[in-house]
């Protein structure tokens, strides 16, 4: 089976799917060059309101094909960080399902997820001092705002695996489910975003990652979206709201 990022959007939840089992699901240079490309037309699809990515089989991405990385110059990084930031630019909420290994690049990319969820097992690394590769600025920023300066450091400067316990603890994970209930609790918590507020969560997304510059549009955006309303009328009513901001 030929490397490849495969995608299906199933009642408002996009699901994009790391598939290269024959190499643990190592993203080679060219699914590093197609995931821009694929998350584009999802987040511009109104029907899409939240965005899951997870790796076939039992691992989520064990990082990048090291035999592309005999390329020349720098070109695999560029690639990997220009698809790191399409990911962590995505407008709607992302959430990492993780099982087995998430090493090197995939650490990076479910870095760049608003949340993760691991399943019991899992391990994580951030893996370039084995390498003798300068981890992206931009890559190195996201890891310890996600995790501390110290803990990223402790990622970085050893490249050793740690387990879920710890990645639960330094905010690596956000969830670590039992094996076997990792894809039933996800599918649950895709259901929760679906539901909510469109425009909640993209202001809430801004203003999480440290964007100071779009208060004032925030503002017109829900005077206009009647979202406040429907909800506070919903709440009253003991009825589940219909959010129509996006759709």
């Amino acid at each position: 089976m030929e490397p490849q990022l495969k995608q299906s959007v199933i009642d408002g939840v996009a699901t994009v799917v790391i598939s290269n089992p024959a190499k643990r699901n190592a993203m080679t240079a060219a699914m590093w060059r197609a995931l821009p490309g694929l998350l584009a037309p999802l987040a511009a699809d109104r029907a899409v309101r939240a965005l899951v990515l997870t790796g076939e089989g039992s691992t989520f991405c064990a990082g990048a094909d090291i035999s592309t990385l005999r390329e020349p110059g720098d070109e695999q990084q560029t690639l990997a960080v220009r698809a790191e930031e399409a990911l962590a630019a995505f407008p709607k909420p992302t959430l990492a399902a993780v099982r087995g290994y998430c090493v090197g690049g995939g650490s990076q990319l479910a870095a760049a997820c608003d949340l993760r969820f691991a399943e019991e097992g899992a391990q994580f690394g951030v893996t370039p001092s084995k390498l003798g590769i300068v981890y992206p600025a931009s890559s190195t920023r996201r890891l310890a705002a996600l995790v501390g300066p110290s803990a990223a450091k402790h990622l970085l400067f050893s490249g050793e695996l740690i387990d879920t316990e710890r990645a639960l603890r330094t905010g690596l994970v956000d969830e670590v489910l039992p094996t076997g209930e990792l894809d039933k609790r996800v599918a649950e918590f895709a259901r929760v975003l679906v539901s909510r507020s469109l425009l909640t969560q993209a202001a809430a997304k801004e203003f999480a990652n440290g964007r100071t510059d779009r208060d004032a549009h925030w503002t017109e955006q829900a005077r206009g979206s009647g979202d406040t309303a429907e909800g506070i009328a919903a709440f009253l009513e003991r009825r589940a709201p219909r959010f129509t901001y996006g759709v």
